[in-house]
C-alpha cells in the first residue's frame, strides 16, 4: 500500500456547461495540486460532488485520476453511497485502477444503521472489494462516535483509517488519544488543520486543502519542522479563506479558488449553485492575504 499521509486535498470534479466531466481538466487539476507539492490526491468525495456521479462517471474519474497521478502521489477512491451492495459495486469497479485506499461514508439516507450491521457494512465492503478503506465521518445523523470508530479499525481487517469530519476537536482529539500507531487518523476539520497536527493527525483531507494547496503545505511543514509562529500565521490566513468559502456551495467556492490560481475546475452539478458575487470578492480578498498571484477568473 502507498504511505498515505500529510496533506491530501479532495480534488474537484471540473464540470462543462453541459453537466460532463471534463477530463482534461481532471488531468490538470491533478497536476496542479502535485505541483503544490500534495502528499497525495483524493477523488469522488464531498468536495468533488461524488454524491452526484452515476456509476460510469465515477469510475471514469477515478481512472483518468489515477493514470494523471502516474504513481506520482497515491490516489484515494471517494465513495458515498446509500447501501452496501452500491458501495461494494463501486468498490469493486475501482479495486484493479490502482487506487491506494477507499474513502467511505456510512450510510446516509435518513435511516441510521445501528452498531453492529455499521461494522458489518465496513466489515463486509473490505472484504469483497480487498482495498483498504478510510471512513469517512462527515454524515450528522449518521455520525460514528470515536468509540465506535476505534471498534471498527481493531475488529475489521482492511479498515485502516478514518477521515474526522465536522468541526468538533474534540471528538477529533478523543479519536487521536486512543487510536493505535498503524491507524490512520485524518483531519477533515478544515478551520483548524494546525491543532490537528499539533494534536498528531497522520495528516488531512479537507476541502480548505484543494482551494489553497500551497498554503496548506506549508502548514504542515511548520508544523513538522516545529515552527510554530509560522503554523499560527498560516492558520489564521486560512481560517480567513475558510470562513470565506464555508456555505452549502462550498464545492462551487473551492472552485473558484482554484480558478483565481489557475486551475480551472469548470462549473458546479445542478441544482449546486455557483459561487455568489459576494463570495467571490471574500474567497479573492482572502486569497490575497494568503500573498497568492491572483489570476483574472476566466
Amino acid at each position: 500500500m502507498a504511505e498515505l499521509k500529510g496533506v491530501i486535498p479532495p480534488a474537484t470534479t471540473p464540470f462543462g456547461s453541459d453537466d460532463e466531466i471534463d477530463h482534461g481538466l481532471v488531468r490538470r487539476q491533478i497536476d496542479w495540486l502535485i505541483g503544490a507539492g500534495a502528499h497525495g490526491a483524493a477523488v469522488g468525495g464531498s468536495t468533488g460532488e461524488g454524491h452526484t456521479l452515476e456509476m460510469g462517471e465515477y469510475t471514469a474519474l477515478v481512472e483518468t485520476a489515477i493514470d494523471a497521478a502516474a504513481g506520482r502521489i497515491p490516489v484515494i477512491a471517494g465513495i458515498i453511497t446509500d447501501s452496501t451492495r452500491e458501495a461494494i459495486k463501486r468498490g469493486k469497479a475501482v479495486a484493479g485502477m490502482g487506487a491506494a485506499a477507499l474513502q467511505v461514508t456510512p450510510v446516509h439516507y435518513l435511516f441510521r444503521p445501528d452498531d453492529e450491521s455499521m461494522i458489518e457494512h465496513f466489515r463486509v465492503m473490505a472484504g469483497e472489494t480487498g482495498v483498504p478503506i478510510i471512513i469517512y465521518n462527515v454524515v450528522p445523523w449518521t455520525y460514528l462516535s470515536p468509540a465506535l470508530l476505534l471498534r471498527i479499525m481493531k475488529e475489521v481487517p482492511g479498515v485502516i483509517g478514518v477521515k474526522q469530519s465536522a468541526g468538533d476537536l474534540k471528538l477529533m482529539a478523543d479519536l487521536v488519544m486512543d487510536a493505535r500507531p498503524e491507524d490512520h487518523i485524518f483531519s477533515a476539520v478544515d478551520a483548524l488543520m494546525y491543532p490537528s497536527y499539533a494534536l498528531g493527525c497522520r495528516g488531512s483531507i479537507a476541502a480548505i486543502l484543494s482551494a489553497a494547496p500551497h498554503a496548506s503545505v506549508a502548514l504542515w511543514d511548520a508544523v513538522h519542522a516545529g515552527d510554530h509562529p509560522r503554523a499560527l500565521d498560516l492558520h489564521t490566513r486560512l481560517l480567513r479563506l475558510w470562513n470565506a468559502m464555508i456555505a452549502d456551495n462550498l464545492p462551487a467556492c473551492t472552485k473558484y479558488a482554484q480558478l483565481l490560481q489557475g486551475c480551472p475546475a469548470g462549473q458546479p452539478r445542478a441544482p449546486m449553485p455557483a459561487a455568489t458575487d459576494a463570495q467571490k470578492a471574500a474567497i479573492r480578498e482572502a486569497l490575497s492575504g494568503l500573498n497568492i498571484q491572483l489570476q483574472a477568473a476566466e
